[in-house]
């Protein structure tokens, strides 16, 4: 028998647990125990009842919409070179460097030192 009450249910929570305790019954599980699995089952699905004072868990879909297109233009950026904002070329390591020079077709960079390189880049800009 489920114990708390009810109160905080959605009415759409309410019916979805009724319809569950309906089927259980209908597959000649005891009324206490059909109603006891229907409530487990609709806390599992949605978590329990309404949530008091909206605890910032919940982001609106405009806010994820933008954080993803946000965040696609950023790895789009990184896949063109673009530098990482407040990223200084002097605070990569070599091997990045020798990335950036690749994507730019800067000739002779496998020789150049990490200095040499970091000249070069500012030159192809």
């Amino acid at each position: 028998m489920p114990r708390g009450s009810k109160a905080k249910y959605t009415d759409k929570q309410k019916r979805k647990a009724e319809h569950i305790e309906a089927s259980y019954e209908a597959k000649g599980v005891s009324e206490g125990e059909a109603e006891a699995r229907a409530w487990a089952t609709v806390n599992k699905q949605s978590g329990g009842g309404e949530k008091a004072g909206g605890s910032g868990q919940r982001t609106s879909p405009e806010t994820k919409r933008a954080a993803r297109k946000s965040s696609a233009r950023r790895a789009a950026a990184t896949r063109r070179g673009v530098p990482r904002p407040g990223s200084t070329l002097a605070s990569m390591s070599k091997t990045e460097l020798l990335d950036r020079a690749r994507k730019r077709n800067i000739a002779g960079r496998s020789k150049m030192r990490k200095q040499e390189l970091i000249e070069a880049l500012r030159k192809a800009r």
